[in-house]
């Protein structure tokens, strides 16, 4: 997950550059991840620099939490969520609840943090992964003690905004490329644009089965043997832009947040349709799929569509969203 905005709201705060991110990946996110628990009404977490709007009833209505409930700072980057547990990288710390977002407890350097600046987070089993402005932080017991992850273990850059773990394999993206380990963050193997890849500047990571799907600012790069090669998609193949923020996967159909637009691919991505029409921003940061209906963050708050991007609702602050600006999603 996740993604575009987080690389923007990094220029705003340190002028090292002019981008928006997912963060992604997520979230976005940077960058967004994967979710094989969805409910009937699912429950809609999105990422804001004002805090973590959550919703029980599908995107209708949000409910902020804030430092108030006792999150690390109000901006936030990323989420994740597993069980009953919600897991948000913040400005401040890494924020957990296990009560819905009622209260959060929060995990900083004093708890072995590398950082604070929790960029993105990604949790498989009991076992959390934090990437952050200074590398790679894994706990293996909730959160209590953490091992760190940087250069020196072979991650390319110690700036990490895109983070997807599958199975026992970690991806790592950075602005140098995207890093896989294959033994537990033991050590990194670097990918790059001479491995395939449109940019090595990732935005997101996304794993679907067996095919690596990695999001660039020189477009959509996926992988079918584990990230050894990549075929690069671009506006040529259909894309709304090659600004590729996030990416979501869903059976076998590929969704692209653009800089203009929410780009599907049905043919694994030989081709996409863009769609623009209906959103109320064209700039989509975060993407995230329940069932059929697709979640699409972007600068004036959250769209939702029932029926395959035919048509979009928007939800913004008035709808109970901490900002309008939506950088990454989770749905559960």
């Amino acid at each position: 997950m996740k993604k575009g905005y987080l690389i923007f709201t990094v220029f705003i705060l340190s002028s090292l550059f002019a981008a928006c991110a997912n963060m992604g990946e997520t979230a976005t996110e940077d960058t967004a991840t994967e979710n094989t628990n969805e409910a009937a009404t699912p429950t809609v977490y999105a990422v804001t620099s004002s805090g973590l709007g959550i919703s029980t009833d599908g995107g209708a209505s949000f409910t902020n939490k804030t430092t108030a409930e006792g999150l690390g700072l109000n901006f936030i980057f990323s989420v994740y969520v597993s069980g009953s547990t919600i897991y948000a990288g913040t400005g401040n710390g890494l924020s957990i609840s296990t009560d819905g977002g009622a209260s959060f407890i929060n995990k900083t350097m004093d708890d072995g943090l590398d950082s604070n600046w929790i960029q993105e987070v990604h949790v498989s089993g009991s076992t959390i992964y934090l990437g952050m402005d200074t590398g790679l932080s894994i706990s293996t017991d909730n959160g209590v003690s953490f091992v760190h992850k940087d250069i020196f273990d072979g991650l390319a850059d110690n700036d990490v905004h895109a983070l997807y773990v599958s199975g026992t394999t970690i991806y790592v993206g950075t602005g140098f490329g995207v890093s896989i380990s294959t033994d537990g963050g033991t050590s990194f193997t670097n990918k790059t644009i001479a491995d395939g890849l449109g940019s090595d500047w990732v935005e997101a990571v996304y794993v679907s089965g067996s095919v690596l799907y990695v999001a660039t600012t020189m477009g959509l790069s996926i992988s079918t043997d584990g990230g050894t090669s990549f075929t690069n998609k671009t506006t040529a193949d259909g894309l709304g832009h090659n600004w590729v923020s996030d990416v979501y996967v869903s059976g076998s159909t590929i969704y692209a947040g653009t800089k203009n637009g929410l780009s599907i691919s049905t043919d694994g991505g030989t081709s996409f349709t863009n769609i623009t029409s209906g959103l109320n921003d064209a700039y989509i940061l975060s993407v995230f799929v329940s069932s059929s209906t697709i979640y699409a963050g972007n600068p004036r708050g959250l769209n939702i569509s029932t029926d395959g991007g035919a048509s979009f609702t928007s939800k913004t602050t008035a709808d109970g969203l901490g900002e309008d600006i939506v950088k990454q999603l989770f749905v559960q």
